[in-house]
């Protein structure tokens, strides 16, 4: 029990560290890695902000390997739980979201709609100023009501 507790904490915490990370980091001293992702060139399918999954990829992987090869306690689920919300990001922004790969591309769940117009409105600003809705899974209430 112990376990799921760890890895669910941990994949609810990432929300916050993918909110500050695309907020202070993302928009702020490694802005050149992920402006191409506002500023989307339709001829080419990889962007420079994909580096960003391997950053994130890096401290889950880490954890799941001093969890299952040095039995590190509360590492994996750690690891997990990291590795679990990159996932979940994926599926949510780079599938559902901006259609890297044409699945899910309608849906009438709230929630789903709630996202996908939030990251919208994130994406108005062109900039790396003046942004709003950082989070992704998380979504601000007045998104749920347009």
């Amino acid at each position: 029990m112990e376990f799921i507790i760890i890895l669910a904490a941990t994949f609810f915490f990432m929300e916050f560290v993918a909110w500050s990370v695309h907020k202070y980091v993302m928009h702020g001293f490694l802005w050149n890695l992920h402006e191409d992702h506002h500023t989307k060139n339709p001829n080419s399918f990889f962007e420079k902000n994909d580096y960003f999954f391997v950053i994130f990829a890096v401290p889950g992987m880490t954890c799941i390997l001093l969890g299952t090869v040095f039995l590190i306690p509360y590492t994996l689920p750690i690891g997990l739980g990291i590795t679990l919300y990159g996932f979940a990001y994926f599926w949510v922004h780079e599938i559902f979201i901006h259609q890297r790969f044409k699945i899910l591309r309608n849906s009438n769940l709230k929630y789903l709609k709630a996202i996908r117009r939030a990251h919208k409105v994130h994406h108005k600003h062109l900039g790396k100023e003046h942004g709003e809705c950082f989070g992704m899974l998380f979504v601000p209430f007045k998104y749920f009501k347009q």
